[in-house]
Formats: C-alpha cells, structure tokens, sequence
C-alpha cells in the first residue's frame, strides 16, 4: 500500500501522545481525526509536568521546543536533602535529549497542553471534543467507528491514546489492566521560593518523598508521595488539609511553600499504577500508543517522554512508505518494548525499595544504567 493523501487515521485521545502523533502524521499529507472525551481538551488540567531531554527531543521533532523552552524552567541538576531541607548530595542530570537541549526542564502542566492544542491546530487535522468512539468494527481494508454523538467514521488505522483507562485496549480484546503499586501523590502549583532553581527531593519524614520543580520564572510544582494501601477513599474537600499536613513536616523552601497549599480544588491526588502490554500493541488495524499500552510511577519522570517517543517511532513507521499491515505494526512494538520496559520495570523498583525499606538500594546505579540508555536515539 504506497503513501497516498487518501489514507485516513483516527487518533482517539488528545493528550501527549495522541496529539503528537496527528502533528507528525499530518505534516506527511495523512488525514488525521482526532477526537478527545474532555469537551476542554484537558487545557486547565494539572499541575506541573518534568520533561527529561528525550522528551524534548520529541518536542524539538515536534516544531514547538521555542515555545517549550519560553514556557517552562530548564536547570541539569538534582538535589538529595534531609526533611529538613539540608542538601546531601547534588546530582548532574544525564542529558538524554543530547548536549543541545537542557538535561531537564520543569512546566506548567496546562502551558504545554494548550501548545500541544495549538500545534495540532495549526496542522489541519479535524478535531471533536466531548466525543468518544462507541464501537470499531475492523475488516481487511479498515475499521469502521461509530461515535457517541450518532456519526460513523470509516479509516485506514485507529490509533488508541486514550491513556490509562483506555477503552480502545478494552474494545480490542486486550485484557491487561493498570495496578495500582501501593504509593500515591499529593500535587500543587505554586508560586517560586526565591532560589529555587532545580529540583530538590527530600526522603524520609511523614511521607516518602517530597520534591518540587520549577515550572517558568514564577512558578513550581510542589508534590509528597505517600503510601495509598491504608487509605480506602479521601473526601476531595480536605485535599489541601492533608497535603499540608504532610508538608508541614518539611523545610527548606517546604514552609514558603506549604502557604499556598490552600485550595483543594488546586490539589490533585493521584495513585501510581503500572502497566506494559506485552507480546503486541495492536490487533487488526487498531493500535495502542502511551499510557494506553504502558505507565508506571513519575519516579523517574519518564512517562510523557515514553509517550511522545511511541508517537515519533509510530509516525516514522507509518510514513515510511511501506504497507500498513501486523508486520508494520508489530515492528513498532518491537523497536518500544525494551527501552519502555526497562523504564517501567525501573519506576516501579525505585517506588518498591521505598515501600520494602531497603536501606542498601543502588538507587544510583539503577536511574544512571537507564538514563544512558534513554541517551539513544527511539
């Protein structure tokens, strides 16, 4: 089947990973529709994001890393303090995006959503917001998609980026489900503590983790991770209590912080899960990419940058000019499923050995071992 502008691909999902694909796909000439469940497209949602250097490599391919690097905070080092904020060890990032981008970079979760709508705009591709596909049914030559909103669709691939829960991977048969791994996390923007020019985390106290990131000139992302087995539900209204009640046990820039921690409308909580299809990311013409195929713990803050890479690889795939058939498609599964396996299998062990106490971890040895890894090109 040779590139032809009659190809049409359905991307459902319009989050990192679906809206990079339809920009990559549609700068080849290839009609792409793009529907998202959230009628505002996910633009106010969250907190902060950090991007490690492969993921703004992605964002580079992208054509929108100038507005990234205005947006967001970019710094190549880590700090390691005690709860009470003093520094034990400051750490050089490994610059996995290459020696031209930043090591690391800290952003306002909804500024690079709203870049991402921008950028998928501006390539022509149909977007439907408040729509969800209720059923694909796949022959030979295609699948045929009925819509929430009566309307029915006809395309050459559909492409499931509908994140965690997704119903595409449950709409294709694939039975692997997101489990939970025993911790969870309390996050919250806030203004910048002067000085605060990195990412500094803090083990120990009340909770395992307490860290924040700079996100622009005036802003940070503030989060604590905790244990979730003994909690059964949290009424929403006391998130900002029991986020601050954490957060109270810490020092450094943590007081300055705790503050602003006072709207729980302003606070998300989150539990961590895994997930790693294995064996293909595919049936048919229908295949998964992001958080619908694979997730794990933000313990090493890889999971958009896994998300952003399945698009650039499946997109490469996809315009290559070769047929659109299982081989084009299991091979993108192919060229993902090592490097995002060692990233989750690495996520979860760094979240394992906090919840088992392990004292003697080699904590440096294991990110050091998969951040050179992640050096290499998708």
């Amino acid at each position: 089947m040779a590139d032809s502008p009659t190809r049409r691909v359905l991307v459902i999902g319009g989050g990192a990973s679906g809206n990079a694909v339809t920009v990559l796909l549609r700068r080849a000439g290839i009609t792409v529709d793009l529907i998202e469940a959230k009628p505002d497209w996910n633009a106010t949602t969250g907190s902060g994001i950090t991007l490690q250097g492969n993921a703004l490599r992605v964002l580079r391919e992208l054509g929108v890393w100038e507005q990234v690097s205005a947006s967001g905070f970019a710094f190549g080092t880590l700090g390691i303090t005690t709860p009470d904020g003093t520094l034990l060890h400051l750490a050089e990032d490994i610059r996995t995006g290459g020696d031209d981008l930043p090591a690391t970079l800290g952003m306002q979760r909804p500024r690079l959503q709203q870049i991402a709508i921008d950028a998928v705009r501006a390539s022509g591709a149909t977007v439907r917001l408040g729509t969800t596909a209720e059923t694909l049914k796949q022959d030979t030559d295609g699948v045929s998609v009925r819509f929430s909103d009566g309307t029915e669709g006809r395309y050459d691939l559909v492409i499931g980026a509908d994140g965690l829960n997704s119903a595409t991977r449950t709409a294709i048969g694939i039975a692997d489900r997101p489990e939970p791994t025993g911790m969870a996390i309390w996050r919250v923007a806030a203004p910048r503590p002067e000085g605060v020019e990195r990412s500094d985390l803090a083990y120990g106290g009340p909770a395992y983790i307490a860290g924040y990131t700079p996100t622009s000139e005036k802003t940070i992302y503030a989060f604590v991770v905790e244990g979730c087995r003994e909690r059964t539900s949290i009424d929403p209204a006391t998130y900002a209590d029991e986020m601050r009640r954490l957060a109270q046990a810490y020092g450094g820039a943590w007081p300055e912080i705790t503050q602003h921690i006072t709207d729980p409308a302003k606070v998300n909580y989150t539990w961590f899960h895994r997930l790693l299809v294995e064996g293909s990311w595919h049936r048919g013409r229908v295949v998964l990419i992001g958080d619908a195929a694979h997730c794990c713990p933000p313990t090493m803050a890889q999971g958009a940058a896994m998300s952003l890479e399945d698009a650039l690889v499946l997109a490469e795939l996809l315009t290559s000019g070769r047929d659109w058939d299982g081989e084009l498609l299991q091979s993108y599964y192919e060229r993902r499923i090592h490097r995002v396996r060692t990233v989750v299998e690495a996520s979860v062990q760094i979240g394992q050995w906090q919840l088992d106490g392990v004292r003697d971890a080699d904590l440096p040895g294991l990110i050091g071992r998969t951040m050179n890894l992640l050096k290499e090109l998708p």
